[in-house]
């Protein structure tokens, strides 16, 4: 039996319709077509003039619903922080593991093999943010977990080539250019963060495989006069992709305007780089040991360092639309279509057309989050 969206307007990641419906089939996308379509032998949901748009793929995810990958890394967390973010739209997310010492990377690394075997929803991969980056960037990282990338290592985080799509977070003034051609000839994305690099370090991570920027203007070496640094190196190149924290903290609107006008469309994305404080109560959490703090919507150690987010995917959105004068297209855009073509995943993810996994996020006029599915099975929140 076929599943039926019907009396919906749908942004395909193109162009939004009216009076079209989506057939689903096997957790696909079969067609898309005019409402006035035989109803036998289907299931039909009427979505009462509500918009489907593709679901939100966030690369950057510490945590959820209470759960910091870090503190428990295993499939169960995995479980709970898909789940966290995915009443916020979420419907692919790379659970992320800040800088950590190697017995945790090796549970979080086999925790996620573990994951995608089992096909759980809303994983695609794993992000290991750190160790290998700059103790002068090192934002909230645990200094004494940053260490220098070795053969062992390297062994290590190959065997996330074999996890989904996955990326590695480092400073290539720590990890060398041969370090990175080795992780992204193994088809991982790498990108660079918690760096103090130069220019010309940046440019030559960029040929050795470097693919994209983590945070953009946070934790890395500034454009200065004499030196663009890792965020100008960032802005001039036209093929890496920038991940943004639109969250009115992490950085400023004219900054991230600035990001919008130097990128060519398409190469920055949304990210959250959320905290355990998403989908949970409360205003003090642990972070490895360190107490943090939420108060009005940000995440900082008792010193006020940023310590990730609070930050939902949807919220992206919309302060994407209000602080940076982005429409709404293209600002679902950047929550679904950029990061499936930054992960390589946008022959099956971030649209709506026939062929492409069911994955869809469900708004209402005000883009709240409604409903969502997963490779066709709904999240039981329709109106």
């Amino acid at each position: 039996m076929s599943l039926i969206l019907t009396n919906c307007k749908i942004f395909t990641a193109q162009e939004t319709l009216t009076d079209h419906s989506i057939v689903i089939k096997n957790g696909k996308i079969c067609e898309i077509t005019r409402d006035d379509i035989t109803t036998e032998n289907h299931e039909i949901i009427d979505l009462k003039g509500q918009l489907v748009a593709p679901g939100f793929i966030d690369t950057q995810v510490n945590g959820g619903a209470g759960c910091l990958f870090n503190n428990a890394p295993t499939v169960d967390s995995i479980v709970k922080i898909a789940n966290a973010h995915r009443k916020f739209g979420t419907t692919s997310l790379l659970p992320t593991l800040i800088s950590d010492d190697t017995d945790t990377t090796e549970k979080a690394i086999q925790a996620a093999k573990q994951a995608h075997k089992q096909a759980v929803p809303g994983f695609i991969g794993i992000h290991l943010e750190g160790p290998y980056l700059n103790i002068s960037r090192k934002g909230v990282h645990c200094e004494t977990k940053i260490t220098s990338p070795s053969k062992h290592s390297l062994a290590l985080f190959k065997q996330i080539s074999q996890i989904g799509s996955s990326m590695v977070t480092l400073a290539p003034e720590i990890a060398d250019t041969q370090f990175i051609k080795a992780l992204a000839d193994e088809g991982i994305k790498v990108s660079i963060g918690h760096s103090n690099a130069s220019y010309e370090c940046t440019k030559q991570a960029l040929q050795a495989g470097v693919s994209g920027f983590t945070h953009l203007f946070n934790a890395m070496s500034s454009l200065t006069s004499r030196d663009p640094g890792v965020a100008g190196c960032a802005l001039e190149d036209p093929h890496s992709w920038c991940g943004v924290i639109v969250d009115g903290h992490h950085v400023h609107d004219t900054n991230l305007a600035f990001a919008l006008k130097l990128k060519p469309k398409g190469k920055v994305m949304l990210v959250t780089d959320a905290m355990h404080t998403v989908g949970q109560h409360g205003a003090k959490f642990d972070l490895a040991g360190t107490e943090i703090y939420r108060s009005n919507g940000k995440v900082t150690t008792a010193d006020g360092t940023l310590a990730g987010s609070d930050l939902t995917m949807i919220d992206a959105v919309k302060n994407t639309i209000s602080r940076l004068n982005i429409d709404q297209e293209e600002a679902l855009r950047m929550a679904s279509l950029y990061p499936a073509q930054f992960l390589q995943q946008d022959h099956q993810l971030g649209r709506i057309a026939p062929g492409y996994r069911a994955n869809l996020v469900l708004l209402d006029t005000e883009l709240n989050v409604l409903d969502t599915w997963i490779d066709g099975v709904a999240d039981n929140q329709s109106p």
